[in-house]
């Protein structure tokens, strides 16, 4: 923390020896004040009685330093004074950690990509909650090694495990290689250890203030690696009841979770067009246990309706974002995407798959040098909507830690109402923007009011044909009062000239107010812009609509998607 601010004071407080009448007696006191305010030409009042006994006596908004200066000789001339003082201001003192790898995270602290984390710790470092890191398992690490509490490794097959045996108690994450292509089905490649879990519990969790490594977004939060992941990935049947024993359910053969978890993070997924019963199963039971369930979206850079658990109901699912605030390249998108967070990049989507061109714009986390089995600790940039996902889990833990009585889907709501508009582009849907932890954690602490800025999107194309109107709709709820008078209405159209396009905002009511004309001179490809419009007369509530015009031939496209910003 840098210098801190100067307030000027406006109040001092007087104590009085115990024998003076003063000290006891608020009359006294408020007779003392009048008459060293006509002592010294002030305007003086007597505020209120301290609980330590002392007489708070202002001074007004307008005194200078010579003012409150010349009115604290006056009490400390007086005989029944014990002492006086000035009324000071204190500050949050949240310095920058200490961590020597801080710098790297922007993804915590950067106006642009980053999540707002810092300002969140004034009020709440995650104390009292455990994370359950669904994954691959521990590799240990000394910058994790005293937030972590016992865990269980639910791979029942033991080739998958790699440790001689089926279930145990041992979380240790053996290593997920592949020795040869092939070896885990058509088209899968030969790969070294990820240490994958890792990697997501250090974004949660990492020990912080410690002068090494990270800083972890929860970072008084407890981390429980479950292991589910090994060898060729892992099983829906394993995953299902690894969700259900974190969060404190039964499973049969297994000892009961000791520590059960309020916050689940499943950084992992498959394809399936729908969610597996057995994964909604367990996932109900879980936020019916009072536990958060936080998805990754997915890497396909595809609809995440087609992947699971991304595509099951209560869930969290995140998509995520580069440093500069786009949908990183890779990210699974849609309309079931409830919120975005940082996932970074490590390359950009041209260059070669697998080379890693811009470490500095991944997620920095926890991680081990091994090739195969664990060797050193070390600590390296991933991507990934896996990246993503602990963010908001991270978040999840600090607000049931400020605000214990939250449910699974007061957190839910709130990480989604508070979350900001993204800085760049997202085309297919990435929820509600970029999650906002010091907004949302005031938001639930009643520290400030009511949030703005919340966003509807609709991001269902709609195919705009030469010499058409089309149109598309977003239902606004849950809003009071009138819209603003500089409404955001953000546009993603898709369309070759967009010079033929007449863009409009049809408001719940009927009224019609133009955002784009059509021009016989612009040649340009898309409509991506975000307009500004003075809707303070029209209700907030109701179905508002984006209606384009193509006015001539030879051009066509379609709506990608929109949104308005309240």
């Amino acid at each position: 923390m840098g210098a801190l601010p100067s307030a000027p004071v406006e109040k001092v407080i007087v104590t009085y020896k115990n024998q003076a009448a003063e000290a006891g007696s608020n009359t006294a006191a408020k007779s003392d004040t009048a008459e060293k305010a006509a002592k010294t030409g002030e305007t003086l009042s007597f505020e209120r009685r301290l609980a330590g006994g002392g007489a708070l006596v202002d001074l007004g908004d307008s005194a200078t330093k010579q003012d409150v200066t010349e009115v604290m000789d006056a009490f400390r001339a007086d005989p029944s004074v014990a002492s006086v003082e000035p009324d000071i201001r204190a500050y949050a003192m949240a310095a920058a950690p200490n961590d020597t790898d801080y710098a790297k995270q922007w993804d915590l602290f950067e106006a642009t990509g980053g999540m707002n984390v810092p300002a969140a710790w004034d009020k709440t470092t995650g104390s009292g909650v455990t994370v359950a890191v669904i994954d691959t398992g521990y590799a240990a690490h000394s910058d994790l090694a005293t937030n972590v509490v016992s865990g269980y490794d639910f791979i029942s097959t033991s080739a998958d495990a790699r440790d001689g045996n089926g279930r145990d108690a041992d979380p240790k994450d053996e290593g997920d290689w592949n020795a040869t292509d092939g070896e885990c089905g058509t088209g899968s490649r030969a790969s070294n250890s990820s240490w994958h879990g890792t990697h997501v519990a250090g974004t949660i969790g990492a020990v912080t203030n410690n002068t090494k490594g990270i800083a972890g977004i929860a970072y008084n939060a407890k981390i429980q690696p479950v292991r589910v992941l090994g060898k060729c990935g892992g099983s829906s049947a394993d995953i299902a009841d690894a969700i259900t024993w974190a969060s404190g359910g039964t499973v049969p053969g297994v000892p009961a979770n000791a520590n059960p978890s309020k916050v689940i993070n499943l950084s992992l997924g498959g394809a399936s067009s729908t969610c597996p019963s057995v994964y909604q199963t367990a996932i109900n039971g879980a936020v019916s246990r009072g536990t958060t369930v936080v998805v990754a979206a997915g890497n396909s850079n595809a609809n995440a309706s087609g992947f699971t658990p991304a595509n099951c109901a209560n869930v969290i699912n995140v998509a995520s974002t580069s440093r500069e605030g786009n949908r990183s390249y890779y990210s699974n998108f849609g309309t079931i995407v409830d919120v975005a967070a940082p996932g970074g990049e490590t390359r950009r989507a041209t260059d070669t798959p697998g080379t890693v061109t811009t470490p500095e714009n991944g997620i920095y986390s926890t991680l081990n040098s091994g090739t195969t089995t664990q060797s050193a600790e070390n600590y390296k940039p991933y991507q990934g909507t896996s990246m993503a996902a602990p963010h908001i889990a991270g978040l999840a833990a600090l607000l049931k830690s400020a605000k214990s009585t939250l449910t699974p889907a007061e957190i839910e709501s709130a990480i989604k109402t508070n979350a900001r508009p993204l800085p760049g582009t997202c085309t297919g849907g990435c929820g509600t923007g970029i999650a906002d932890s010091a907004k949302t954690v005031d938001a639930v602490t009643g520290t400030t009011t009511p949030p703005t800025g919340t966003v509807f999107t609709n991001a269902t194309n709609v195919t705009i044909s030469d010499n058409t109107t089309v149109s598309s709709s977003i239902a606004v709820t849950g809003r009071t009062g009138n819209a603003p008078a500089a409404l955001k209405v953000g546009v993603d159209i898709k369309h070759t000239w967009r010079g033929d396009l007449v863009i409009d905002l049809v408001a719940p009511d009927g009224t019609v107010r133009n955002l784009k004309a059509s021009s016989s001179s612009d040649s340009a490809d898309n409509v991506l812009a975000t307009y500004t419009v003075d809707a303070s007369s029209e209700v907030a509530n109701g179905t508002w609509k984006l209606q384009v015009r193509d006015v001539a031939s030879g051009d066509t496209g379609y709506i990608d998607s929109w949104n308005l910003t309240f």
